[in-house]
Parts: C-alpha cells; structure tokens; sequence
C-alpha cells in the first residue's frame, strides 16, 4: 500500500521534469503532510522551477517555436448550481482534461484545496450580490497533478444566472509523453526584439486590447503611440509572441465574447453588435458569418 502511495506522489514528479526539459517552468507540485524524501524533492522541485522561470524570464530567453505557445486564454462557463457548463477549447490544453471530464462537475473540483476554500467565498459574494465580479489567483490541479497558478476574473453574464470564469497564462505545448523525443530546446535570443521589457510592452497591448474589446481598435500608428514605441516593433513582436496579428486577435476575442452573450443571454443582437465594438450590426453580422460560418441570429438562446 506504501509503494503504491509512493508511486502516485513520484507521477507528479515525472510529468513535471518533462515540462521543465521543454522550458515550461509554470508548473508546481501540490505539498503534502508527509514528512519524508519524497516530500523533500517536491518542495526542492518547486523551489528550482521558481528560480529557473526567473532567471530565464530576466535574460529573455524564449523557444519561438516549440515552447511557449504565447498566452493561453481559457474561459468556463458555470450555471447557477456552479457547475461547468461549458468550457474553451483552451481548458483542455492548459488542464490535460477531455471536455466530457469537466462539463457537469462541480467547478472546485480542478481547484487546489487552498483556492478550493478562495471559490467557496467567491460564490457566497456572487450570491448575495449578483452584479459583482471578482479579480483572484486560483491555483488549478492538472489532470497530471501538476498545479497551475492563474490570475482570473469572475462575473455573472447580464441577465443571466450563468456564471462566467476567464484566465489568462503561459503554457508550452508540449509534445512529450512519457520519454518521447524531446522537442526544440530554449534558445536565447539573437536579437533586441525579445527583450523583457519589449515582451512586457506586448503584454501590455494585449491587456489593453481585452479591456477595450468593447471599443473600435486604435490603428497601428495610434496603438504604437499610445504604448511608446513603433509601429514595426509592435507589429511584429505581437506577431512572434502570439502567432496571429494584433486586428485578427481583437477580432477574434470581440467575436468569442459575442457569440457568449448571444448563446447566454437575451440581449438585442445590435446591443451585442455594438458591445463587441462593432460600429453597426451588418458589419458584425458579416465577420460573425465569416468566423463562424453561420449568422448570430442562428443561434438558439438560452436563457
């Protein structure tokens, strides 16, 4: 029984490692309450993945290939018993759980116990006060159970008792399982376009772009203005790190929110339109058809 509870505490360890061989250092192992060697190399584990994700973060080293896959927006969607009712295709690339896993389970369920008790007090606010939101760090539990700190926002939809939990991280995709061959290690950079304040001033860009996703996008010329730099810089550095470009990004997430608040709430769809930072319902109509293949009317609405 001993070796078998050594085994499942040694698992953890093993995935965590071939995270750490493909440069992703955001993973964490849950403690325990033993008091023994295998706790010992989870706490020294821990300890050399915090140490490391700093020092490459301050030298600007970066695989843009085959490490991070830029920033990794996951979103669920919890119904008024707080169970998920549905979740993003991101959920599973950031968790290693099957959709079918995860819809129909109590939201706590992925959550570490520390932030297990953190929800508990979210959903006692949200009960009492519908309109509110909240801004927290919940730490999430892999399906390899490997722990992943996350920063997410929690609302309500409007008229809705929908329930809507978003995040935003880091993840490598990685394409290790077991011993596989290893893919492209971290390289450092070669050039000063990666460099870490040049990579937070994208970060930078892309919050502002989420926050305003309800307001026509700037154009290059003003966006590169309003955040200090050029219009080169700022174009291809959102490109290198999120692989897609800044206007295909803001119109991808201005959809995502759309097609949310059409499929969850009975909002006028000109109100959507115009909430999703369209200047007039044909235009949103259109890129929603284009997007989607379908149009935003088609949608049947639960409400």
């Amino acid at each position: 029984m001993e070796d078998k509870m050594n085994q499942e505490r040694i698992e953890p360890i093993r995935h965590m490692l071939l995270e750490m061989a493909v440069g992703n250092f955001s993973y964490r192992i849950q403690r325990s309450n033993a008091d023994d060697e295998v706790e010992s190399l989870i706490l020294l584990l821990n300890m050399v993945a915090e140490e490391l994700k700093s020092s490459f973060s301050h030298l600007s080293y970066v695989n843009p290939h085959n490490s991070y896959s830029s920033y990794v927006q996951a979103s669920f969607v919890l119904d008024s018993n707080w169970m998920v009712n549905k979740i993003s295709c991101d959920v599973s690339l950031l968790l290693g759980y099957s959709p079918k896993t995860i819809c129909g389970a109590a939201f706590e369920i992925i959550l570490s116990e520390e932030s297990a008790i953190s929800w508990n007090n979210i959903k006692g606010k949200l009960a009492n006060n519908s309109s509110s939101s909240e801004n927290l760090e919940l730490v999430f539990v892999s399906q390899n159970q490997l722990l992943i700190p996350a920063f997410c926002t929690v609302c309500r939809f409007m008229d809705s008792t929908k329930i809507l939990i978003s995040l935003v991280t880091t993840v490598v995709k990685s394409t290790i399982i077991d011993d596989a061959t290893f893919v492209t290690p971290v390289t450092a950079r070669k050039d000063s376009a990666y460099r870490l304040s040049d990579v937070q001033l994208i970060q930078q860009v892309y919050d502002y772009i989420l926050i305003h996703i309800d307001s026509p996008l700037p154009n290059l010329k003003a966006l590169s203005h309003i955040f200090g730099t050029n219009e080169y810089k700022l174009k291809y550095g959102f490109k290198h790190l999120f692989k897609t470009s800044i206007y295909q990004f803001y119109n991808a997430e201005r959809l995502k929110k759309a097609h949310l608040l059409i499929e969850n709430t009975g909002i006028p769809l000109k109100e959507i339109a115009s909430m999703s930072g369209f200047v007039n319902y044909p235009n949103f109509s259109k890129a929603f058809r284009k997007s989607y293949g379908y149009a935003p009317n088609k949608i049947v609405r639960k409400q």
